[in-house]
């Protein structure tokens, strides 16, 4: 008895199988990739052995026996002529499942028939993807669609961009939401809005479905320094509760009671007929009885700013941090690299040595790696942060800053201010993010 093996991988659908996955001892493993070569091979080896011995094929499903349904019949019917035992191991097909009934064989005919358009329908999408069109389904919002890319539409791509701005601005997204609403009258929801945040198109990428990226396919709305800061925004605001991202106050969402654990909020006292009012912190849930009384917030502004202008320079100074410099300049070249490859395809295929389809391939994964690599980069900040310190830890730069602009920079460097209680008095550590 000989056992052999045959798989077929669509090089724009799928990777080749690892040769573990048959469970079985098996003899020799036919592959193909793109072509069916081997199957031809098998085909016959196996005519010139057929009298010797038993020989059992083992294969993942029966579609991977032909393009077509007509295909994949004509291909049984030369394995059933040599008398091999064929064994569709994802399938019930096999020398150890039950005899198929004709409610079996013509449930294996649909199923068949149905994977194979589903095959071609991929197929068809997955060529786009390599010849970074566009992929089907709506154009997002600023965009019309083009003969091989998206357009800018000059009408909608100024609300976006204006969306964009909003947010970098006041790092609400729900504020931005309502900007749009009240300015243009363009309603959306927050999780809408969340989506023109995180999306790729807006930047001047693709995503597909897939889940790989392809850069510069199209003009962008919002610029990489910009999309850089919008991250940086999200995963900043993750943090924080949602309420607390989008609260105009600096300290809002940073300040923690340390008697009882919980976090602080920011509440409004007027006077009555006055139009002044005044700020407090007040822990949102202490348990304790009495409750832990509430601390004007003004005066914990201005000692948060004092700390932070005495603590900052010291712990960036004794913190481990690598040379961030350093690490940007290896991505950068191996971007590079990789782009020095892209310019060499057109040559190999001038050449002979590589075919278009290939060269397509090739080029299309290569740009799927300098996307990896360019998000990669985006993720680091913009500048090192022992440069700034000493800038930061002057008084006079926080009072010059607006509210916003102060809570920029606050949650920029502080992950908590936790207030400790001392009969009267209180005073306040600084937890940093590094």
């Amino acid at each position: 008895m000989k056992t052999i093996a045959y798989s077929y991988t669509d090089p724009l659908l799928e990777s080749a199988p690892d040769a573990a996955i048959w469970g079985w001892e098996v003899d020799r493993i036919y592959q193909d990739f793109g072509d069916r070569h081997q199957l031809q091979q098998l085909l016959q080896d196996c005519q010139s052995e057929a009298n010797s011995s038993e020989i059992y094929l083992l294969v993942r499903r029966l579609e991977e026996l032909g393009d077509s349904v007509q295909a994949v019949g004509d291909r049984l019917t030369e394995l059933e002529t040599l008398g091999v035992y064929l064994i569709a191991t994802e399938e019930k097909v096999g020398a150890d499942s039950q005899p198929l009934t004709r409610a079996d064989l013509l449930k294996l005919l649909r199923s068949l028939q149905d994977s194979q358009h589903s095959r071609h329908i991929r197929r068809g999408h997955a060529r786009n993807r390599i010849k970074a069109l566009p992929p089907p389904g709506k154009v997002p919002y600023g965009y019309r669609r083009g003969k091989d890319r998206y357009i800018v539409d000059r009408s909608a791509a100024p609300i976006v961009k204006e969306f964009f701005e909003n947010f970098l601005l006041y790092g609400s997204l729900r504020g931005s939401v309502r900007h749009l609403e009240k300015k243009y009258g363009k309603k959306i929801s927050v999780s809408t809005g969340k989506r023109w945040l995180t999306s790729p198109v807006y930047r001047g990428d693709l995503l597909y479905q897939n889940g790989e990226v392809i850069s510069d396919t199209h003009a962008a709305i919002v610029s990489r320094e910009e999309a850089a800061q919008v991250d940086r925004l999200l995963r900043r605001n993750r943090r924080l509760s949602p309420r607390a991202a989008s609260a105009p106050r600096s300290l809002a969402g940073l300040v923690f009671c340390a008697d009882c654990n919980s976090p602080m909020t920011v509440t409004r006292v007027t006077a009555v007929r006055k139009q002044r009012e005044y700020l407090y912190l007040r822990p949102i849930a202490c348990p304790n009885r009495p409750k832990c009384r509430a601390l004007p917030y003004e005066q914990i502004l201005k000692q948060t700013i004092q700390r932070i202008c005495e603590d900052l320079p010291i712990a960036v100074s004794g913190a481990e941090m690598p040379d961030l410099e350093q690490i940007k300049q290896g991505v950068l070249a191996q971007m590079s690299a990789k782009q020095a490859v892209l310019e060499q395809l057109p040559n190999l295929v001038t050449g002979g040595v590589l075919d278009v389809e290939t060269a397509e391939l090739r080029a299309y994964k290569v740009r799927t790696e300098i996307s990896a690599l360019q998000a990669q980069l985006a993720q680091f900040p913009p500048v090192n942060l022992k440069a700034i310190a000493q800038t930061v830890s002057i008084p006079q730069f926080w009072l010059d800053l607006s509210e916003a602009e102060r809570r920029f920079y606050f949650r920029e460097f502080i992950r908590q201010v936790q207030i400790s209680r001392q009969e009267k008095d209180w005073h306040i550590q600084l937890n940093f993010i590094f």
